[in-house]
């Protein structure tokens, strides 16, 4: 369901309080004394947004996007650990999104009337931590953002594997407690306080959590998984975890694209070519070139072509001198001629984020009927993914949703093919969370598919890995807090880009 952000939402309205009585001469009027935490939760569900490190990292790692230019935005393109970029993510994550949601949750655990607030935003800080250790593997969890209820300013890291546990344990424990006759917190900015859509966002987190595990405990993968199924998870796209954004916020991905940064990104010649090969209809609803162009001036409206059959993905392994070899040989005027993200729909300044999808869930069923930890039709549930993906296109605007008859022709070219299904699945799951660049890199990782080819760049920061395992840990967290994160490096490995997280084995 879509809830449209409100000027309150950013601005988080102060609540005011002073004391009747003597000690009221003593108290400033106007002193903040407390946030709603209403207001605290949606502020959470807003910056958890994905911004410029996905950019710049997860969807260059998965070959999707490029940036070939180097200087301070040198970063995953290049393989490199480029921590003053992968920073933002931990920022992000810790300073905007679990500090207020560990705020929240103390406000509210013996409120009764904020009893469904209390488990939702249970589900959220389960969404979050599950972003934070993929994306880095042992982190604060316990005594994360404890600074002013504990006084704890240097928390202990937390194994990746305690945390996993903990996440599935409170994904299920907060869906079973959401209930209908409690108060509802009708102001969140996703689902408008549905106890269904949220105790169904639960159950598709615990899925996706469950899965995550199939290479390192499948016993356990399968168990989360038959738990998921019967909680009940995400029946379409009315589900889907959808922030839609407004001028007051526009989202961080569309803000950076027109903000004077789209010369610098464009679509990975892996995706391009892969969308064109199969006649995928997705490709018309994502690219744009600007055919002919020498410069970011040229990049104008008179110069886009949006036909699938002119778009051309740039090659990684070059950055904006060496390019010039791919560019001749692929014919065009220069790197500007390659083909983009439309900035005008799905990197629009107004186009929604999506967190987590009912296409994504379908295609994680697909994936766990042929693992044989569900029953259902795998090919039934791959083509309901797709179809379902390529419908989630229209929330992006009239201009960027598929036809049903494009849909269906698709389809019928794309049966589930006996002996190769983990592939198709898995491919397909890299096109449905296109743009949600953590999600598909860590599934990525955890399926090997799609069969990418390593970035070639020379000067790789990359040891013993083809490919990007995991980010670096902040320089203020190896400065402030370096004793609890050099116990993790100990436990998890080298503070490196191809240390492979506790999931991720071999």
């Amino acid at each position: 369901m879509k809830r449209i952000l409100s000027a309150w939402v950013i601005l988080l309205p102060l609540v005011f309080a002073c004391d009747r009585g003597f000690d009221e001469m003593n108290v400033n009027p106007i002193a903040l004394t407390s946030v709603e935490p209403a207001y605290q939760f949606n502020s959470a569900l807003v910056n958890s947004a994905f911004g410029y490190n996905n950019l710049q990292y997860e969807t260059i790692i998965v070959k999707q996007m490029i940036n070939p230019f180097s200087g301070v935005g040198a970063a995953g393109q290049y393989n490199q650990d480029n921590r003053s970029v992968t920073a933002s993510n931990w920022q992000r994550g810790y300073r905007s999104v679990v500090r207020e949601l560990v705020d929240v949750l103390d406000k509210t655990k013996d409120v009764p009337a904020k009893a469904n607030l209390h488990h939702m935003t249970r589900i959220w800080k389960a969404y979050i931590f599950m972003f934070l250790t993929d994306t880095y593997g042992e982190i604060p969890y316990t005594e994360s953002s404890l600074g002013y209820l504990q006084g704890i300013v240097t928390p202990k890291y937390d194994t990746q594997e305690f945390i996993y546990g903990e996440i599935l344990n409170e994904l299920e424990s907060a869906a079973s407690a959401l209930s209908e006759s409690a108060p509802l917190a009708t102001s969140d900015v996703l689902y408008g306080g549905s106890i269904v859509k949220w105790k169904r966002l639960a159950y598709s987190l615990l899925l996706r959590g469950g899965m995550r595990l199939s290479k390192v405990n499948a016993t356990k993968a399968a168990e989360t998984v038959a738990k998921a199924v019967a909680g009940g998870v995400m029946l379409s796209n009315a589900d889907n975890a959808m922030l839609t954004h407004t001028a007051s916020f526009t989202n961080p991905v569309g803000s950076q694209i027109n903000g004077g940064q789209g010369g610098f990104f464009y679509l990975a010649e892996d995706f391009v070519t892969h969308l064109k090969d199969t006649d995928d209809p997705r490709l018309a609803s994502i690219a744009v070139r600007y055919v002919g162009a020498k410069s970011t001036t040229d990049q104008v409206e008179s110069k886009a072509s949006r036909d699938p059959g002119v778009q051309i993905g740039m090659p990684l392994g070059y950055d904006n001198t060496t390019v010039s070899e791919a560019v001749t040989k692929d014919g065009l005027a220069s790197l500007y001629d390659y083909s983009q993200l439309d900035r005008t729909r799905l990197a629009g300044l107004l186009s929604p984020t999506i967190y987590v999808t009912y296409a994504q869930t379908q295609l994680l069923l697909a994936e766990a009927v042929v693992r044989g930890w569900t029953t259902g039709d795998a090919a039934k549930l791959f083509q309901e993914g797709i179809r379902a993906h390529m419908q989630q296109l229209a929330a992006y605007g009239a201009s960027s949703a598929v036809p049903e008859s494009a849909i269906n022709a698709y389809l019928q070219k794309a049966p589930l093919t006996a002996g190769s299904e983990l592939e198709q699945i898995n491919v397909q799951y890299w096109i449905a969370s296109f743009l949600n660049g953590p999600e598909a890199w860590a599934n990525f990782r955890r399926t090997g598919f799609p069969n990418l080819t390593p970035n070639p760049f020379p000067g790789s920061d990359l040891k013993t890995e083809p490919f990007i395992r995991r980010l670096t840990y902040t320089d203020a967290e190896l400065n402030v807090n370096k004793t609890n994160v050099d116990e993790a490096i100990a436990r998890q490995g080298p503070d490196l880009l191809d240390t492979r997280v506790w999931w991720d084995v071999k």
